[in-house]
């Protein structure tokens, strides 16, 4: 076994931890700044955290432009980020200025909100209009920041594109998600081969 503490270092070529928590879900979050400039930028540390109400989250290594923005306005959009999808989500991961508007960069279209001010990826076929319920810095366990800031929202709209409901169930394979894997450049996809069916015990 290769055993390390992470606080001192972990002596191979490569972080091991994102590659080892994965796939993950893409957080592609979208946000608008407090004088309306949009911005859309997709996070690898994102996923559902509850039911009812629905909450996601999404933590950033650094106070992003999405924090920013998440913090002034209280809202945010996130999008599913699909396989087709892939390249223009990559453009909008470009370390540029907070007066650059991604959705322009990336050549993607923005689409009205029904209830919050930023609008969502309209060539996604889901997003959630989220409103924001918390932002905190992560700590470690002294209890002193670590500079990743995680961003809470309960989602108040669900947009989802109809033929990805088949008999009232939403299709996660015909959906195609792209998730983020390890290393610099490593993204996955599901197939029907790779499907795996299980019941819950109590629910036999």
């Amino acid at each position: 076994m290769h055993s390390y503490s992470p606080r001192d270092g972990h002596r191979l070529a490569h972080d091991p931890l994102n590659s080892i928590v994965a796939p993950r879900p893409i957080g592609w979050v979208s946000t608008v700044a407090a004088d309306g400039t949009r911005n859309l930028a997709p996070y690898s540390f994102f996923n559902l955290l509850n039911y009812r109400p629905p909450i996601v989250g999404f933590s950033s290594t650094g106070h992003k432009d999405s924090v920013t923005n998440a913090e002034a306005t209280g809202e945010f959009v996130w999008n599913l980020a699909t396989r087709s999808l892939a390249a223009p989500m990559n453009e909008t991961s470009a370390s540029v200025g907070p007066e650059v508007d991604e959705f322009a960069l990336a050549g993607l279209t923005p689409e009205a909100s029904s209830h919050v001010r930023p609008p969502r990826v309209a060539e996604s076929p889901v997003a959630f209009e989220c409103r924001v319920t918390r932002v905190q810095e992560l700590t470690d366990v002294d209890d002193r920041g670590v500079g990743a800031w995680l961003v809470l929202g309960e989602v108040v709209q669900v947009h989802l594109d109809e033929s990805l409901l088949v008999d009232g169930v939403f299709d996660t394979l015909a959906a195609d998600p792209l998730l983020r894997g390890g290393g610099p450049a490593d993204y996955f996809t599901i197939s029907q081969e790779q499907r795996l069916r299980m019941t819950r015990p109590d629910a036999r």
